[in-house]
């Protein structure tokens, strides 16, 4: 019986997903009352996703319901012509641009005799490819435990079949338990590894906190710009850029310098999608408190894509539910050399209240009036400073240039005399050094 588990002690989810990936693929999209997506560009982009995952789209089937239905999602007469379409086009999958429930998954794969992806498990997927970091692979490998356990049963069930074998019920409800007790003990081996991944880092941010610059978060939706933009504003970096969804995966921090000399840490993180799937935010948890304890986000937005309002809002709902919605945001409109120079872009919700930039990373426009824009933005987040530091503690000087804004820096008598700005965590060592005219400045 042995020979027959899905999942063994030595196995690695990740691996087994990846071999599976289809290559051949019909897409279907349903609308049903309550959608809050509309199909065909929620369509479009899971083609998007497809090509990303190496997929080959062949064709689509689309059809309106008023209610799902339980055992298949679609009708009878629906799914029949699905399975001749794809035959016709010689697939091996069919990928669904919502998630199916586990029934109806086992369901579509016994009617359709060929693997059924959703879009959940097409996201992991990508992520599966694009993790490079250890930590990225736990991640990914933990979403797609969380996935499969509760379609276990379909799993076993269509692995039997790929080998031939005829298992009896017995058998296979044996099995199953087996391979869900697997399931379950390589969750928890995967939580306890994050759980020291989170560990390692909330000691690094602490550490940053009380010694380290600023840190900026570049965060948008996936294929934005956000690795463009990093790599232009730090200067000598080479972060992957690709004209496909989820391009960068694992974070990538660099340091930059702002228009004032002053040093932060700028990260690229994971773009977001509509419907980012709930276990991918649970499995990134990790990565995305870089996001959540960021002091500034820069949003970069596609301002060159069709439904940019759409885009702008999942992201925004995205970073609500991570805890980061409260956070100090600069919007920085990207890509708007791809716009006519008499389109206004006017933007609704929060980011029209932000604010905003027009900048091309590919170009280089607007670069400049970025960095000020975020040095203002981080500056009124400051403690205002005006101190005399006496010539012997030139330590502090180097660090008011390294952290800091300096306004204004002259050499008097008594040491130097510094006017600006200082995040709260480095301004400590120069209270005692404040101009007694300066004395009761507090945080702007």
């Amino acid at each position: 019986m042995a020979e027959h588990s899905t999942y063994t002690g030595d196995d690695k989810p990740l691996d087994g997903l990846l071999s599976n990936a289809p290559k051949r693929a019909i897409l279907v999209g349903v609308d049903m009352p309550g959608m809050d997506w509309q199909m065909l560009e929620s369509l479009d982009e899971l083609e998007q996703l497809a090509t990303t995952a190496g997929i080959q789209c062949m064709d689509r089937l689309t059809q309106n319901l008023e209610r799902a239905h339980p055992a298949t999602l679609l009708g009878s007469g629906k799914v029949k012509e699905l399975a001749e379409l794809a035959n016709f086009h010689n697939c091996d999958a069919v990928i669904f641009d919502l998630e199916l429930t586990p029934g109806q998954h086992r369901n579509l794969e016994r009617e359709l005799e060929m693997q059924v992806l959703d879009r959940t498990a097409l996201i992991l997927i990508i992520f599966g490819q694009r993790a490079r970091t250890r930590e990225g692979r736990l991640q990914v490998e933990l979403a797609q435990v969380e996935y499969d356990l509760p379609r276990i049963a379909r799993l076993w069930g269509h692995l039997s079949r790929q080998r031939g074998g005829t298992q009896q019920r017995g058998e296979g409800e044996q099995q199953i338990e087996v391979d869900r007790r697997l399931l379950r003990r390589q969750k928890e081996r995967l939580i306890e590894d994050l759980d020291q991944v989170r560990a390692q880092r909330q000691l690094h941010r602490e550490r940053r906190q009380h010694t380290g610059p600023p840190v900026i978060a570049l965060v948008g939706y996936t294929n934005a710009g956000k690795s463009t933009l990093l790599n232009r504003l730090a200067s000598g970096t080479h972060s992957m850029v690709e004209n496909k969804l989820f391009a960068t995966l694992d974070p990538t921090t660099r340091r930059v310098r702002l228009a004032g000399g002053q040093e932060v840490l700028l990260t690229d993180t994971v773009g977001f999608v509509q419907r980012l799937p709930t276990i991918l935010v649970a499995a990134f948890r990790a990565t995305l408190e870089e996001v959540a304890e960021a002091d500034l986000l820069i949003h970069v937005v596609d301002a060159s894509h069709p439904h940019v309002h759409h885009q702008i809002a999942a992201v925004e709902q995205v970073l609500e539910e991570i805890g980061a919605g409260g956070l100090p945001i600069v919007v920085a409109l990207n890509k708007i050399d791809r716009l006519p120079s008499d389109m206004p872009l006017l933007l609704g919700g929060l980011a029209a209240t932000l604010p905003k930039v027009q900048i091309s990373a590919a170009q280089g426009t607007g670069i400049d009036a970025l960095l000020r824009c975020v040095s203002e933005a981080l500056t009124s987040q400051f403690v205002a400073l005006d101190v005399l530091i006496p010539y012997e503690h030139g330590e502090l000087v180097a660090q008011f240039h390294q952290f800091g804004t300096i306004e204004s820096e002259e050499y008097e008598e008594g040491g130097t005399h510094l006017r600006g700005y200082m995040p709260c965590n480095h301004s400590g060592p120069f209270m005692a050094f404040q101009l007694p005219a300066s004395r009761g400045i507090v945080q702007v």
